[in-house]
């Protein structure tokens, strides 16, 4: 008897009609027949057409101009921003002057038993110990100078959030509006809008906290909107059918639901400013910023990491304090907890005393460990048997060479070579088909503006970039997060891996990369990738390891091999996750763009940084407006619609 085989069915033209991605191409190719030859008639250059683009640049001189000339005399800097500027350098003076009386040894106990008092003995011991390392290292005063200037941003820029946040969760419709508002406070460089901030403020303190307000608010004030919104509907009812106004519900409910949102939306906060303390030493904020930025322009690796250090161990300690203290939300309260807290209180006054009568208040000189030049030596030895002559596989510099020659500079001459109208269909495809008509009309839109303000060709060059680097962090980022989901020992190794190179500013680790890669596209890519690729790593883990276990064990009870649950079950159930991961890779790249402009990057980091530097309002901002427009029309490509996002779920 003969076996029949079934052939496997065949996609016909009507089935392929029926196809929703198809139909959508096949309309988009309709409308370019129409429009395309229309606008090659009109305008038949490859490249932008320069009757499209409007130049700005003479009115944001003539604004410029207005700024400087009325600083002094205008009422609105005399009576507001004056007023401001003072409230500002008076508060961060304050909490400066009350820690250098305290003295190291009463801010080592003040932030060992806030600790204690939050999350227990192990943190307050970590917490204790990185306070002395700051003052080990030699940056104890730098140290007070930034977590001064942080206590004030980090106060003002919650104050602001939750403002925002508030505006937001009551109305739909201030959401509507506040969204793209808080989309380009947080993708805006922070180079670009340092310029106006000066040309207010000048340069010192006052600018500094407000860049820095500028960019943490925004988290703050999404998850405070999302913690109004998402508040239990039964509970509000209940408050409501009581009698309560509307002030009551939200004081005696809506926010009290929302306090595991607001206390995670203040551990962001805290997060953003201090990753703002570097570039905010630009402008003269002072502290361990400005001791890493003056290092990055001698290029002195170990005075760099001595002041980075202090930073990366500010931000590990206030995060874990933070988020300890969101877990602890809810949980039964603590016997005697107002006691506890007495007694921390005497306790760090009783210390403070001690050390002022002991003349103790400053950091010892003998107890500073100098660790600047044996780190020295060390990047010098890498520099010297690594940037070249390494047998077989070349020096860093080679790789450098290659990857700029056979990546980079494709790539760009690609994306350059592709005529303007081309870009705009490759980029509405591609933001249609993953989401909707809107999707993919802001992605065009987005990248039209590009055009229009004139930076069409850096653009790409920009894009060249982003696209290599971030190709290279989802290879190495999806590589690493599949080896750590599964291995607790691997994932527990590279936490506090992942933890240094999240919170170490980019300039501490700019140094070392040009150092081994030179000066170009190559480290500028380098550098971004390094920034990136915690961020890939952690999500990518997180979404594989929330896979249902069931899946996994009903796969593996059918004698699917850890290869086949892990392509089968595991890939497809965490594509959410891995959509994000791609996502924040992207935004994350395009957020050293400007970074990389000052290692030889060139394209619109080069011309954010010439226009700060040179005080040409219009070259900054018109560059750093582009790379806004970017990450918007990057962010549409690669993240669907919820609609859809659940269909393909």
């Amino acid at each position: 008897m003969a076996t029949i085989t079934a052939s496997p069915p065949r996609i016909g033209l009507p089935g392929l009609l029926k196809n929703r991605a198809f139909q959508k191409l096949l309309l988009l190719a309709v409308a370019a027949a129409v429009l395309v030859p229309l606008a090659n008639a009109r305008w038949a250059s490859g490249t932008w057409p320069s009757a499209l683009t409007v130049d700005f640049s003479e009115p944001l001189a003539k604004a410029s101009d207005w700024i400087i000339d009325n600083r002094d005399s205008h009422p609105l800097f005399l009576y507001f921003f004056g007023h401001v500027s003072n409230v500002v350098v008076i508060a961060v003076r304050a909490v400066y002057l009350t820690l250098l009386a305290i003295g190291w040894a009463g801010v080592t106990a003040l932030g060992a038993l806030v600790a204690w008092r939050v999350a227990g003995v192990k943190l307050a011991l970590g917490t204790a110990a990185a306070f002395l390392a700051c003052g080990l290292l030699g940056m104890w005063v730098p140290t007070m100078q930034t977590l001064a200037l942080m206590v004030v941003a980090v106060v003002a820029s919650v104050v602001v959030g939750m403002l925002l946040g508030l505006a937001a969760g009551l109305s739909d419709r201030m959401d509507r509006v506040l969204r793209p508002v808080l989309d380009t406070m947080q993708v805006l460089p922070a180079f670009a809008y340092l310029l106006p901030v000066v040309l207010v403020f000048g340069i010192g303190v006052p600018a500094a906290v407000l860049a820095t307000v500028i960019y943490a608010a925004p988290p703050m004030a999404r998850l405070t909107s999302l913690g109004l919104r998402g508040a239990d509907k039964e509970v509000l009812e209940a408050v409501a059918s009581l009698g309560s106004t509307a002030r009551q519900r939200l004081l005696t409910a809506r926010l009290p639901l929302a306090r595991k949102e607001l206390l995670l939306g203040v551990n962001q906060t805290i997060m953003m400013a201090l990753s703002m303390a570097v570039i905010a030493a630009v402008i003269g904020a002072g502290g361990l910023g400005d001791r890493v930025y003056q290092a990055l322009a001698s290029v002195d690796v170990g005075a760099a990491l001595a002041a980075g250090i202090p930073i990366v161990l500010l931000a590990v300690v206030l995060d874990r304090v933070t988020g300890a203290a969101g877990e602890k939300l809810g949980a039964e309260p603590e016997p005697r907890s107002g006691l506890g807290w007495l007694v921390a209180l005497i306790g760090v006054i009783a210390v403070a005393v001690a050390g002022r009568f002991a003349g103790r208040l400053d950091w010892p000189e003998a107890w500073i460990v100098g660790i600047a030049e044996p780190v020295n030596r060390a990047v010098d030895w890498m520099t010297a048997h690594l940037y070249s002559g390494v047998p077989v596989i070349g020096g860093t510099a080679d790789w450098a060479g290659h990857f700029t020659t056979w990546v980079l500079d494709p790539v760009r001459g690609g994306l350059q070579w592709l005529p303007w109208w081309s870009v705009l269909l490759i980029v509405a495809a591609l933001a249609w088909v993953i989401g909707t008509w809107r999707t993919a009309l802001t992605a065009v839109l987005a990248m039209a503006a590009i055009g229009v303000l004139g930076v069409w060709k850096p653009s790409l060059d920009t894009l060249s970039q982003v696209l290599a680097a971030v190709a290279v962090t989802l290879v190495v980022g999806f590589a690493t997060g599949i080896a750590a989901a599964r291995s607790d020992r691997l994932e527990r190794a590279l936490r506090p891996v992942l933890d240094v190179f999240q919170t170490m500013p980019q300039f501490v680790y700019l140094i070392p990369v040009v150092a081994l890669f030179g000066v170009g596209r190559a480290p500028a890519v380098a550098a971004a990738i390094v920034y990136a690729l915690p961020a890939v790593v952690r999500i990518t883990t997180q979404g594989l390891r929330q896979v249902d276990p069931a899946a996994l064990e009903a796969s593996g009870s059918l004698g699917a091999t850890s290869w086949q649950q892990l392509k089968q079950v595991q890939l497809p159930l965490a594509r959410p996750a891995l959509l994000l991961a791609v996502n924040q890779g992207l935004v994350l790249v395009l957020a050293v763009v400007v970074i990389g402009g000052l290692v030889g990057g060139g394209a619109l980091g080069y011309d954010v940084v010439f226009g700060l530097a040179q005080g040409d309002l219009a070259t900054g901002l018109v560059a750093g407006a582009a790379i806004v427009c970017l990450g918007l029309m990057l962010d549409r490509v690669t993240q669907p619609t919820e609609r859809r996002a659940k269909k393909g779920a």
